[in-house]
């Protein structure tokens, strides 16, 4: 048995990029958990403080729903402010991402690719970069960039990093409707095909994933590190 950790930027982040896999990690026997480091929402409103408490509250109900769906042991909620992770100092993040490393002992972290064009991708993928250095009682064995659906794909910037290239695929064919059924819990999330984040693009990305594969349904990773002792 292994203990699994997600550090996720928002809400529904930890469904989409690594929602089959955790079904499976489950199913396996694992221990799967997750920290989701920013408190969703809050970003669309004209200010922070344009959005209430209760519908922030509504969101993180939404997860924890959407975590029984795949099995997800426990949820953390850090609450830092929704795609104002620029805003934060960078080691504060990392103390965060450090603390629940201390806590839980995973063996494997999964969390988002550093080139998505979400500012707040970008800032969990440096924070889980720090706080997993290979320095003293290392417990992280494995870390795995997963890619999210409205950021990865719509990042066309390559000047500084490349497309999301991955180069490890997790079947996911009997897990999939656990992936879909988190997802339904994301009343405010959700939206209508062609947008990515629907349920049609979650269909068509993991068909395409498989494809490569050579499996029906897929997740892809990018591997960042592996620590064979």
């Amino acid at each position: 048995m292994s203990n699994i950790l997600v550090v996720a930027a928002h809400p529904d982040d930890e469904i989409l990029g690594v929602g089959g896999s955790v079904a499976r990690h489950v199913a396996n026997g694992d221990k799967v958990y997750a920290i989701i480091l920013g408190e969703g929402q809050t970003s669309r409103g004209e200010h922070r403080e344009d959005i209430s408490k209760e519908v922030v509250e509504s969101l993180h109900k939404n997860t924890m729903e959407s975590a029984k769906a795949v099995g997800y042991s426990d949820i953390f909620f850090a609450d830092f402010p929704d795609n104002r992770f620029d805003q934060v100092d960078l080691l504060d993040i990392v103390k965060a991402v450090e603390h629940k490393i201390r806590e839980l002992k995973p063996d494997i972290i999964y969390t988002h690719y550093s080139g998505d064009l979400n500012i707040d991708h970008q800032y969990t993928a440096r924070a889980v970069l720090t706080a997993t250095r290979p320095i003293g009682d290392y417990c992280v064995k494995e870390v795995y960039a997963f890619e999210t659906l409205s950021s990865s794909e719509w990042n066309f910037d390559y000047s500084a990093q490349p497309a999301f290239c991955p180069n490890v695929f997790v079947d996911i064919t009997d897990y999939y409707d656990k992936k879909e059924q988190a997802m339904n819990c994301y009343v405010s999330e959700l939206c209508e095909f062609p947008h990515p984040r629907s349920l049609t693009g979650m269909d068509v990305l993991s068909r395409t994933r498989g494809m490569a594969a050579g499996m029906q349904r897929a997740e892809a990773f990018m591997l960042v590190r592996k620590c064979v002792r």
